[in-house]
């Protein structure tokens, strides 16, 4: 992966626009290609700046933001979206990821968070913003594999996600190490995590953790 990633923002809120710039520019040293402000430019953006990474809000005047992302994906499939929005509905962030947006990341967190999941983003790895499982909704982002994790593999991706290793998880649940290093080989492998971050995030998005 190059160290310079292409970036089009996707917003009509000039102040928000001028900080996700800054951000990209001065922190991530990126090159910001393009700013645009609804649905149709974005496609032009694409097709002239044929940039890495496309961060959009969902909420702009006139489109479909899923849509959007839809037909973005279908067109460029190596396109990476990070979509920035001001909604927190947990329903909305799974129509946003089903329809190929790799990130959701909430207009009210910290500029960490979106660098996050931008870095992710353009290594192919999906996030989704904590804030969203901390909103307290019922409605659980699904994880692929998630259903054919037993209540034990359950308790092992919890404590692996908090940080724990795998001598403290075998203590907190009075099993040997050799059982959660099985345990952990086998819920990495249903949920088709590659590494201790894909765990974490995995664990947000079922509401394991905060």
């Amino acid at each position: 992966m190059a160290n310079e990633m292409g970036v089009v923002i996707v917003e009509d809120h000039c102040l928000l626009a001028d900080g996700l710039c800054q951000l990209f520019e001065r922190v991530l040293n990126w090159r910001v290609l393009a700013r645009v402000e609804n649905g149709l430019e974005v496609y032009r953006a694409c097709q002239t700046h044929q940039p890495d990474l496309v961060v959009l809000d969902l909420g702009l005047p006139g489109m479909d933001g899923v849509e959007v992302i839809r037909q973005c994906r279908q067109r460029w499939p190596a396109l990476k979206i990070v979509v920035h929005s001001a909604c927190g509905d947990i329903r909305r962030a799974r129509g946003a990821l089903d329809a190929g947006a790799l990130s959701y990341v909430l207009k009210s967190s910290r500029h960490e968070t979106m660098l996050t999941a931008a870095r992710l983003a353009v290594a192919g790895r999906t996030f989704v913003d904590p804030a969203l499982m901390a909103s307290g909704s019922t409605h659980k982002l699904e994880v692929a594999g998630a259903d054919a994790l037993t209540h034990r593999e359950l308790q092992v991706l919890k404590l692996i996600a908090e940080g724990h290793r795998n001598r403290d998880v075998a203590e907190a649940l009075s099993i040997s190490v050799k059982t959660v290093e099985t345990h952990r080989l086998n819920l990495m492998r249903k949920i088709d995590a590659h590494s201790v971050a894909d765990v974490v995030n995995s664990a947000h998005r079922l509401g394991l953790i905060v």
